[in-house]
C-alpha cells in the first residue's frame, strides 16, 4: 500500500522569486485567520509536519526577517505581524508538529558560505536562541530544519557534516528533546556504500529527507525506487538517522528554476508515491502551499490548478486506505 502526504514544507515567501509568483503576493496579504486556514487545510488532508523553510529571507539588495529577530527588519507590507506566533499556535490546536528554521541569515543562494562563514553562524545563533525565547513553549515546536541544503555528490561534503554537527550541538543547547532535519539533494548520483553509511554514522543529525528531485527533472519515476531501495539499506546499517522523503508535487510552467511553480498530474504523483513508500518512514512534500487548495478555502494562493490537484489527491487517498 502506497503511503499517503504526512507534511509538507512551508514558507511566508518563497524565496526563488519567479517560481513563487503564483503565491507571493497573495501569502504577503495574508491576515491571522488565512494563515490559520491554510494550516487547518493541511491538518484536514492529513498533514503532522510542517517545515518552515526560512525565518528570515536574505538577497543580495535586501533582508527581511517573519519575527522580531533584531538581526533584519520585520517584512514590509506583511499583513501579519506575527506570522511565526499563528503558524505555531494553530499547530498547537491541531496537534501538526514543526520544524523551525535556523536560515537564512546569509543571502540563500550562497550555500557554501552560508554554511562555512562565522558571522553568518552568528547570526543564526543569535536567530535561533530568540526563536526559543519567543516560541519555544510551544507544544508544536518540535525541531529544527537547516534549510542551507547540500549536493551528495557523491558523498556528503567534510563542511556540511560540520555544518549540520555544530548547529545540532548548539540547537540542544537550547531546547531539550527537539528533533533536527536536513533535506538533501542529488538523490540520483549519491554512492549509499560503506563510505556513506560511515558519514551517516558521524553525521548528528535525527532526520534525512532525501529530495526525489522529480520536479526539479533530475530524475524519473522508473528510477527513484531503486535509489531509495539503496538508501534504505544504508540508514539501516548506520543505525542512526530515520530515512524521510522530501517528494516533489511540482512541475515548472516553462524552464526548470526561472519560471512558476505548478501542481503536479496526479497519474505522477502516484507513480512518485509508489516507487518510495516500501523504503521511507515518512513522505513530507514541497510542497502544500501554492500547489494545493481546498476547493472551499477562504485563504486561495497558488496556480488555478491548486483546487483541482487537492480534490484528485483527496480522491487518492481514499482509494489506497
Amino acid at each position: 500500500m502506497i503511503k499517503t502526504f504526512t507534511g509538507t514544507w512551508f514558507e511566508f515567501q518563497h524565496h526563488n522569486k519567479p517560481e513563487g509568483k503564483y503565491w507571493n503576493p497573495i501569502c504577503r496579504r495574508f491576515t491571522d485567520d488565512q494563515w490559520r486556514k491554510k494550516v487547518d487545510e493541511m491538518a484536514d488532508i492529513g498533514m503532522k509536519y510542517i517545515v518552515l523553510l526560512c525565518s528570515s529571507l536574505v538577497y543580495e539588495d535586501y533582508a527581511e526577517s517573519y519575527f522580531d529577530s533584531g538581526i533584519y527588519p520585520f517584512a514590509e507590507n506583511f499583513t501579519c505581524k506575527e506570522p511565526i506566533e499563528v503558524i505555531l499556535s494553530q499547530c498547537d490546536k491541531r496537534g501538526i508538529k514543526v520544524f523551525m528554521s535556523v536560515g537564512f541569515y546569509g543571502v540563500w543562494t550562497q550555500t557554501e558560505d552560508n554554511m562555512t562563514n562565522p558571522e553568518v553562524t552568528a547570526r543564526a545563533f543569535d536567530a535561533m536562541t530568540k526563536l526559543v525565547a519567543k516560541y519555544g513553549h510551544h507544544d508544536s515546536f518540535y525541531g529544527w530544519y537547516y534549510p542551507d541544503e547540500t549536493c551528495i555528490y557523491p558523498y556528503f561534503s567534510d563542511k556540511f557534516i560540520d555544518y549540520v554537527n555544530r548547529y545540532s550541538a548548539f540547537s540542544r543547547t537550547l531546547k531539550k528533546g527537539t528533533k533536527t532535519l536536513i533535506a538533501p539533494y542529488g538523490t540520483n548520483i549519491l554512492k549509499a556504500d560503506d563510505t556513506y553509511i560511515k558519514q551517516l554514522e558521524g553525521l548528528d543529525v535525527d532526520i534525512v529527507a532525501y529530495q526525489d528531485e522529480i520536479g526539479v527533472r533530475k530524475s524519473l519515476t522508473t528510477q527513484t525506487g531503486a535509489f531509495y531501495e539503496a538508501l534504505r539499506k544504508a540508514h539501516d546499517k548506520a543505525g542512526r538517522s530515520a530515512l524521510w522523503a522530501d517528494m516533489e508535487i511540482f512541475e515548472f510552467e516553462g524552464d526548470v528554476y526561472r519560471s512558476p511553480l505548478i501542481p503536479a498530474a496526479i497519474e505522477r504523483i502516484e507513480r512518485q508515491l509508489t516507487a518510495i513508500s516500501d523504503y521511507v518512514d515518512e513522505v513530507l512534500v514541497y510542497e502544500y502551499l501554492g500547489m494545493m487548495n481546498q476547493p472551499s478555502t477562504t485563504a486561495f494562493c497558488g496556480h488555478p490548478d491548486s483546487i483541482r490537484f487537492y480534490e484528485e489527491y483527496d480522491a487518492l487517498c481514499k482509494k489506497v486506505k
